[in-house]
């Protein structure tokens, strides 16, 4: 008897009568393609497939495929409306393609990116506060212990080590890290459910509330709560200056000027204003919420910096944000 074969993307298109629509193909060397299926008469999408255009990407498809089933399976409150349900585990030209239930809203990211958006303290403080309110009930929900706040960099050190050594600057950095992870190694914070990815791109929002959160890749089931709310702040200010001329000032924020990458994320560590104080006070508010102290955003910010430098698939965007780290330890 022969092995039965998986089946395809196509045939599922072909069982639900679906229309289909293909995102952007994002700019990532492991890109995977977004595609949205409509069921006939309907004018909102039910379903979304993944579909891997590398063999990497394949990896990282079945790696959210079992994220998300481990999810299914957890209590996660009110925060389970938002959360992609694994339907359907096929393959398209012999990769694994994984379809989901689509959620509702729009793309945080979409609203950012618009006329003016990040230069109006209303609007930023209500993607703030969404954001703030759907980690508050994730880790209300999925609570499950403590560890020691120094967990936000295992491994981080080791891995710069092995990817930039070579480079000039890096063992400093490393240095940086080891002591960074003494530091914080005095305080504890919640393990819980995390995100790994937390940023406005994978934000949906409706209604002021965010509606869906997708690519769970990244995610761990027991981590150290205070991460994703580090990844916001800091991906949230990474791209304050996207739209103006390098050397120019940036509307709404007359201490920032377009210029280093990664301007506006020093801008929010060190700067004066609304906005800087705004983000700060969202990490603190943040920290205190889950019992550690708010005078370690900073220590907390420079460790997810770091963090993302040793785990990002792109070389670059990881080269850049150690760079970044680099310069903003020098001034802490």
């Amino acid at each position: 008897m022969g092995i039965l074969a998986k089946p395809t993307l196509a045939s599922f298109i072909d069982e639900v009568g679906a229309r289909a629509a293909c995102l952007a193909l994002s700019r990532d060397p492991n890109a995977k393609l977004t595609i949205l299926l409509f069921p006939p008469g309907t004018g909102r999408p039910a379903y979304v497939a993944k579909v891997p255009t590398t063999e990497a990407a394949a990896r990282s498809v079945e790696r959210e495929a079992a994220r998300l089933t481990d999810l299914a399976a957890c209590e996660l409150g009110a925060a389970s409306t938002t959360v992609p349900r694994v339907v359907a585990r096929l393959e398209h030209f012999g990769r694994p393609v994984m379809v989901t239930t689509a959620l509702p809203g729009r793309s945080m990211l979409a609203g950012y990116h618009s006329w003016r958006h990040t230069a109006r303290l209303a609007s930023v403080a209500a993607d703030l506060a969404a954001a703030g309110a759907w980690l508050s009930r994730l880790h209300s929900a999925t609570a499950s212990g403590s560890c020691r706040m120094e967990a936000l960099l295992d491994g981080v050190a080791e891995a710069i080590r092995v990817r930039f050594g070579a480079r000039h600057g890096t063992a400093a950095d490393v240095a940086c890290v080891e002591g960074l992870r003494r530091r914080l190694a005095g305080f504890s914070a919640p393990t819980s459910v995390v995100h790994g990815d937390f940023w406005p791109g994978n934000l949906l929002v409706a209604d002021g509330r965010v509606s869906g959160v997708i690519d769970w890749e990244m995610a761990r089931l027991n981590g150290p709560a205070p991460r994703d709310l580090a990844r916001f702040a800091i991906a949230y200010s990474l791209y304050l200056d996207r739209h103006t001329r390098p050397g120019h000032r940036v509307p709404g924020h007359p201490g920032l000027r377009a210029g280093p990458w990664g301007a506006g994320v020093d801008y929010m560590m060190n700067g004066t204003g609304w906005y800087p104080g705004l983000v700060r006070a969202f990490v603190r508010e943040g920290l205190e919420r889950l019992g550690v102290p708010g005078g370690c955003w900073r220590d907390v910010l420079l460790a997810d910096l770091a963090a993302t430098a040793a785990e990002a698939d792109h070389a670059e965007f990881a080269w850049n944000h150690l760079l970044l780290f680099r310069r903003l330890r020098s001034r802490s």
